[in-house]
């Protein structure tokens, strides 16, 4: 679904964001930021190549008229439209595809990824790709390559089953290919993962410089996920396989990657990624749309904030919550935040661990609140459990409110906090009480804890420097593209020696 907004500016720096799961259509902190930048840069031009789940998702943010069109990429929804490959142009894509799904498993093979990836961009543009993937030719190149001799996945015996599972996750992951990519500007891909795949394609066939920026390391994400996921080990080793190559091409190709944390570097450059390319910038928040919250709950009170998912690992803030109210029982934790589609069970889970441990009397599911700032306010002490995050928004907002924290020393965390905050192990129930009730009980550190939070936002993290920051990054780029006057792309297709996929 494509939807047109505002008028196009001829003499307008235009950028592309290519999301996944977020901005327009759902909130949250990428999103947050996404709309962050969008508002504060009225003088460029933004485009927005979304992956959704259905395609029928609403818009959730109010667009600027700057934002002049929005695709909706459904990973979930109704597939691409297209037609089965015939003749020789089938042959030729079974090839491809038969390296790419070699690259996926074979460390010996791994050169052929980003050839055979073009193929399928080519592939995929002229309405082919999809089709092909739900043709039992797709299985019989899968069920090929994981029997061939010395490949460790062979062992596993994969079934008929295996084949149709991997085969249909991959078609889906691979659905961002058909949107038409960007062919000017700049592509800004705001994490790592399938919302790079326009982006790639447009680098690949129009020369059109890549951004990444990745809030989270989405590789650590998709291996976290996937280590709970009800696939066996033959469908997880083509996924992730797909995962980790394409985040080494995606690192490879980009002109910059922005991570918001020095932590994400680390993972970055391990991927591949040239240290020179890589130039971290940190999220920053309105100190003057987030003040001091003013004075604590009367009730002591641990609160919250942030969406409810596995990743933030809510199970392990309960346990803590039950080790803290054995010490002090009249601590209430409140949660503030929305439930995706698709994470009932989750909040369920949390929920019955809560009655489990005695706790359902003082632990509330406050779900989305209007002003994210009461949420703030309404703990004595700010908590964040997540197991995973880069820069995470609800923390440095919670500081330039002036509370003080008790967060898991995960992704950026520890940058943001520095000594305005305590910073615990993940997943570790004790330690995280420990340091809620060692606050619990001293008002005045709180106070004082307080103040060098909003005092360290206030120097280090605003949002003035964050905008300032990407807009001359979008300028440098651009510069960089028009640079460049005259562009001889050779089909991908080409490159890997299969030829065309039409001829």
């Amino acid at each position: 679904m494509h939807v047109h907004h505002g008028a196009r500016r001829s003499s307008a720096t235009r950028v592309t964001l290519l999301t996944e799961g977020t901005y327009p259509h759902s909130h949250g902190g990428v999103s947050v930021w996404c709309d962050q930048l969008v508002t504060g840069m009225p003088d460029l031009d933004f485009d927005v190549i979304a992956v959704t789940g259905t395609g029928h998702e609403p818009i959730a943010w109010d667009l600027p008229g700057h934002v002049t069109g929005v695709r909706s990429v459904p990973m979930w929804g109704d597939p691409p439209p297209g037609r089965p490959p015939r003749g020789r142009s089938r042959s030729r894509l079974a090839d491809a595809y038969e390296m790419f799904l070699a690259a996926l498993l074979d460390p010996r093979a791994e050169t052929g990824f980003a050839p055979s990836l073009y193929t399928l961009a080519q592939a995929a543009t002229e309405g082919l790709l999809s089709p092909f993937l739900r043709d039992d030719a797709a299985i019989s190149v899968l069920t090929a390559v994981w029997n061939r001799p010395g490949l460790a996945v062979r062992e596993a015996q994969p079934t008929l089953h295996d084949a149709l599972t991997a085969t249909a996750l991959l078609e889906h992951a691979l659905r961002p290919l058909a949107a038409p990519p960007p062919e000017t500007g700049v592509a800004h891909a705001v994490s790592g993962g399938v919302a790079v795949l326009p982006g790639l394609a447009a680098r690949e066939r129009h020369g059109v410089p890549l951004l990444l920026t990745e809030h989270g390391v989405y590789l650590r994400e998709r291996y976290l996920g996937y280590r709970t996921a009800p696939y066996r080990w033959p469908v997880k080793a083509v996924i992730l396989g797909f995962f980790r190559l394409l985040a080494q091409e995606s690192y490879r190709q980009a002109a910059l990657v922005t991570p918001g944390n020095r932590y994400n570097r680390l993972w970055e450059e391990q991927g591949g990624a040239d240290p020179a390319s890589i130039r971290t910038v940190y999220n920053g928040v309105d100190p003057a749309a987030f003040p001091p919250a003013g004075p604590e709950p009367e009730a002591l009170t641990l609160s919250w904030a942030g969406r409810v998912d596995p990743i933030k690992d809510l199970e392990t803030l309960i346990r803590a919550f039950a080790i803290v109210r054995a010490r002090r029982p009249d601590v209430r934790l409140r949660l503030f935040g929305g439930t995706p589609r698709g994470g009932e069970a989750y909040r369920e889970r949390c929920e019955a661990l809560a009655a489990e441990l005695g706790q359902a009397d003082a632990v509330t599911f406050e779900g989305r609140v209007e002003d994210i700032r009461d949420a703030y306010a309404a703990g004595n002490v700010v908590m964040l459990s997540s197991i995973s995050e880069g820069f995470p928004f609800t923390l440095i907002e919670a500081m330039s409110c002036g509370r003080a924290t008790v967060s898991t020393d995960v992704g950026g965390v520890r940058e943001a906090v520095g000594d305005a905050g305590l910073v615990v192990p993940p997943r570790d129930p004790e330690a995280m009480a420990a340091a809620a009730v060692e606050l619990l009980g001293d008002p005045a550190r709180r106070r004082a804890m307080g103040e060098a939070a909003r005092l360290r936002v206030i120097e280090q993290f605003t949002l003035r420097q964050t905008i300032d920051t990407f807009r001359g990054i979008y300028h440098e780029l651009s510069r960089r593209d028009e640079q460049v006057p005259t562009r001889i792309l050779v089909p991908a297709a080409t490159v890997a020696g299969l030829g065309s996929l039409t001829g």
